[in-house]
Order: structure tokens, then sequence, then C-alpha cells
């Protein structure tokens, strides 16, 4: 892509149902902002937008747990998960809300557009009956003992433990995981469909049109398609969420995965109300060619994103615009198991920051991000890597070369000395690498962009030991003074080209070099060795990352280890 583009990006949306773990960080939030960052860097006008996603099942159970009505836990969950994305440095121009106004206006116009068009049916389904509760119970409000694998807990969609797809009426023992009742029966009920057996052909064509998708998404979107796309069931049983605007269906509202996407474009309404002088909503979603529009998220929300929700726009048969690349990622796994909102498995968001900045998280999970396969966290992998990468690598090498400044040089960056043949071999490799890293974003290659941040940190190191200052400040003060010099900018170059990665350790890096707010992306090597010229003031950051002991791997490891009671708390809040 060229500078100057208008790139709108959008992460899945996290659940209402309490904080997120590193696994939901890994899978959308932090590539999505990333890749934001660096949209930025090299000049593009970027949208970022993201929402909590507040209907459907879950919301109602963790609301019940926690003893408030559903409105009021969702407003208190989304306050508590908007603080902590703040803190892990998620660049949003708007964090907003599925249950916004915005989002049932446009959920319910894009109902009926599809009905207009002959794509809602009405049908009658047999569902579980609460007599105890009164009232339906969706899938997920129904809890038994899995046949499969013997789970106590598993819902009547899924066993999360075994992962094995369930009817309410497999379940051994079933009973309502409101009240706990086994006095259930089957009832019929009305629902409408969403037609997408015939979108099949819609889809397709537009599936085809798509460039530059990961293999991980096209062979999802594909499977799906070759096992043969079925109508879906967009409405439930439920009391919380976008109501039905249909006679006859008081009480019912929209399936949450019929809503949340559509929040993408509320929130954009929501971005836009807070200065509607200035900011234009349609301009991103209504006819919008110009826009390039990225998506980011886990593989397992790839088909509702790649046929789902495509179906619901393409049915409707308007000019909104229509993601031209998903970014899907797969599953980061916790000491050898999935992590886990419901069974509170894993490191929570709230509970990382408590232990660590948000620097060391975010470079540690790009670094190690599950793109192509499942990536597995562990407290010794973890260590390592910052051990190594941050503290040993970026951060030594801030420390040693703007002490070296400070204690030589009275701070001030020496003026003397001519480049020589260490410098334009350095020049040379650095060309290359900066054109490679480049690539690696724009491609939103994560892990391969952190390879070669990594590769030119290590670069840098390598050329300031050879060049060896330290030994040439008194017997050769020029060649010391142009050493330290193209140092300096060396250290400011390899603090941008972090900035998407670790935003908070650079800025305090450019900050003691003088340079504040977003830094831009490097026009080439040679520019990025003369933005400081000799004699400017330049200070001494604090330390940037601290090394992880072997006893506070173990500490940790063993903390972690039975996480689940101690996260109760957090979870439910």
């Amino acid at each position: 892509m060229t500078n100057n583009s208008k790139v709108l990006i959008t992460s899945a949306l996290p659940y209402i149902n309490g904080i997120k773990h590193l696994g939901n960080l890994a899978g959308s939030l932090l590539p999505a902002d990333i890749h934001a960052r660096y949209r930025r860097q090299i000049g593009d006008e970027v949208l970022f937008i993201c929402a909590t996603d507040e209907h459907g099942t879950p919301a109602e159970l963790a609301a019940a747990e926690a003893g408030l009505p559903v409105a009021e836990y969702c407003a208190e969950q989304h306050r508590i998960q908007a603080d902590i994305y703040r803190r892990f440095c998620l660049s949003f121009d708007h964090f907003g809300r599925s249950s916004s106004p915005q989002n049932r206006a446009l959920t319910q116009h894009f109902f009926k557009r599809l009905d207009e068009r002959g794509f809602i049916e009405e049908r009658t389904l047999r569902q579980v009956y609460s007599h105890d509760d009164a009232r339906f119970l969706p899938d997920r409000y129904i809890l038994g003992t899995c046949p499969q694998c013997g789970f106590d807990r598993a819902r009547g969609d899924q066993c999360e433990e075994c992962s094995r797809l369930l009817e309410p009426t497999d379940l051994i023992q079933p009973r309502s995981a409101i009240s706990g009742s086994t006095n259930l029966e089957v009832r019929p009920t009305k629902h409408f469909f969403l037609r997408q057996r015939a979108l099949v052909g819609a889809l397709e064509t537009w599936l085809a049109s798509r460039q530059g998708w990961p293999h991980l998404v096209t062979s999802i979107a594909r499977k799906w398609l070759d096992e043969g796309i079925q109508d879906r069931c967009i409405t439930r049983d439920l009391a919380w969420g976008v109501p039905i605007p249909k006679d006859g269906f008081e009480g019912k509202v929209f399936y949450v995965w019929f809503d949340a996407p559509i929040e993408y474009i509320a929130a954009t309404q929501e971005w836009a109300d807070v200065d509607p002088q200035k900011r234009d909503w349609k301009a991103w979603w209504w006819q919008a060619d110009d826009v390039e529009y990225l998506q980011f998220l886990g593989k397992d929300n790839v088909p509702f994103h790649a046929v789902s929700f495509p179906c619901t726009v393409l049915g409707a048969g308007e000019p909104w615009k229509t993601v031209d690349v998903i970014k899907g990622v797969s599953w980061l796994t916790y000491e050898g198991q999935k992590f886990s909102t419901s069974q509170r498995r894993g490191v929570f968001l709230d509970q990382a920051l408590d232990l660590l900045p948000a620097d060391y998280w975010r470079w540690w999970l790009a670094a190690n991000a599950p793109e192509s396969r499942d990536s597995a966290f562990s407290f010794e992998r973890f260590a390592a890597g910052v051990n190594n990468d941050l503290a040993d690598t970026f951060g030594n090498l801030v420390n040693r070369v703007l002490k070296f400044v400070a204690t030589k040089y009275d701070g001030i960056v020496p003026t003397a000395g001519e480049t020589g043949d260490l410098e334009q071999s350095l020049v040379l490799e650095l060309i290359q690498r900066l054109a490679t890293l480049k690539a690696h974003q724009d491609e939103r290659a994560l892990r391969k962009a952190a390879d070669e941040v990594r590769a030119i940190w290590s670069a840098i190191n390598t050329y300031l030991v050879a060049a060896a200052p330290w030994s040439k400040v008194a017997r050769e003060p020029d060649r010391a003074a142009i050493i330290i010099r193209t140092s300096v900018n060396l250290v400011a170059l390899a603090a941008t080209i972090a900035w998407p990665f670790i935003p908070t350790a650079s800025e305090h890096v450019l900050e003691a070099l003088g340079h504040f707010g977003q830094p831009s992306w490097p026009s080439s090597v040679a520019e990025a060795l003369t933005l400081i010229q000799g004699g400017k003031r330049v200070g001494v950051p604090p330390i940037l990352f601290e090394k992880l002991s072997a006893e506070w791997v173990e500490t940790n490891r063993a903390k972690f280890a039975d996480a689940k009671g101690e996260h109760d708390a957090v979870w439910s809040r």
C-alpha cells in the first residue's frame, strides 16, 4: 500500500462477561493495535474501532452471578475493560458498546432490509423450557454431563472440555444454568432464520474477489462452503438484546452473532456522534471504495466474519463497505491447556498488569504470535523472551549508549568525525533489513516483523561492540565521536521501529532524545542516521526492562497453577 491510504481497522469484539485473558489479547486486540500504530507511522489515515460485545446468554448469566441487573453489569464491565485496554496502550479511536442505540437501530435496519428482500423466514423450533424459571432456555443456559468426556459442566451447545458440539438433548442429567432446576421439557417456539443458502452464489463471488487473506482464514471459509452453508437462526428467547421489530415476536431478541458484527459500523457512528461537525461515519462505510478495511480476529471467529456477516451485508443489497482482508490468528495456549474465561484458566489482563507493565506482555505476545499455528505460553518462555530481547538486547543498547554520552560527553552529542567502513557496512545491512521489516508490517506478518525488529537491534549491538568507542575516546577522539553520534541515532531508530510493539518504552527513549509524540517511519536509513545532530543535549531514560529471575518464574507458575478460585471475584465483579 502507498502512504496516505484510508485504513479502517477492527478487532474482534471482546465479550462482556468478565476481564479477558492473554489469549484474547494475542488473538485480535494486540495484532490490530500493532498494525494500526504502524499504519499511522507511515502516514496513513487510520480509524481503529472496537467495542464490547454485550448481548447473549453469557452476559445474562454473568450478571446474575454478580447479582446485578444485566444493563448495569454491562456498563460496569465496559468501564473495567476500557480501562484495562488503555493501560495496555491499545490505541482505539473509539471503544464502543454493542448495546448502544446506534447498534440497536442499525441491526433492526439490516433485518428489515433482509426481510424485504426475501432472505428472512419464520420457522418453528422445539426448544427446552424450564418450568421453574418460566422461560425457554437457550443452549448455553443448559448444563449437564458431556456424553463423550464426562465433564459435568458441559453446555447445551458445546463441551468446553473436549470441544464436542452438542444439542441440549445430548446432555446427561440436563439442568438450568439459572436455577439448577431439572424440571425441563421441550416445547415449540417461533424464530427467524437468515436464508444463507439463498446467498451462496453472492458469497462465492464475493469471496473470490478477496485477496491477501491468510491460508488459515481461506481454509476455514472454504471448509464451511464445501460442507454446505446452512440457514442460520438469528433470534433467541432472551430478554437482553436488540428487540425484533416484528409483531408476534415480543420478548425475543436477535442472536448475538447477528448484531455483534453490525456493531463495527454502529461503533463508528458512536465515534462520529462525539464530534458530528468533523467526523463522518458514512465516509468509512457507505460507498467507501477508497477505504481499505482490515479485520483482526481469532480463528474461532472466522466463520462468522467470512461467511455469516458477509451474508447479512450482501443480502441487504446496499453499498456497505465489506472487509478487504481478514487477519485470522490461531490460539495461545496456557501451560499446555486452553486459556478459558468461563473456566477462569490462565493469566487475565488485570493480573498481567499487576505483575509487569504492558510492554513486557505486548512484546512477548507479538514475538510469539500464534499466526499460522497455536503458540504456547509458559512463564519460562515468557521470562526467556523478556530477558533476551528486551533487557539484554534493546534495553542494554539504550543504556550503554546514552549513559556513555552522559558520562563522557556531559550529555551532549559529539560533533566531530566522519563515517568510515564500519558505518557504511551497517548502513547497507540496515537498508535491507528495514525494507524487510516494512514488507512484513505491510503484510501484517506480526511474528516475522518482531523477528526483524530483534535482528535490527542485534545488528546495532554488533556494530557498537565492533566499533568499541570506549577504547577510542582518549586516543582517537574524532573516531569515538562519530561512533557515538551514529549510535545515538541508531538508538532512536531502534525505538522508532519498536514503537508499534512497545510504545511506552519507545517513547521514553525518544523523549530522552528530545522527540515527543508518535514517531514517523524513517523515509531512509540516511535520514534516520542524521535525525539527531551533534551539539544536541540528550538524556538517559529510566531502566526500561528489568530481568525476570528463575524465582520470579517459579513463584508465578505456582501462583497461577490453580488460579481459578483466585480470579473468581475479578471475573464476576
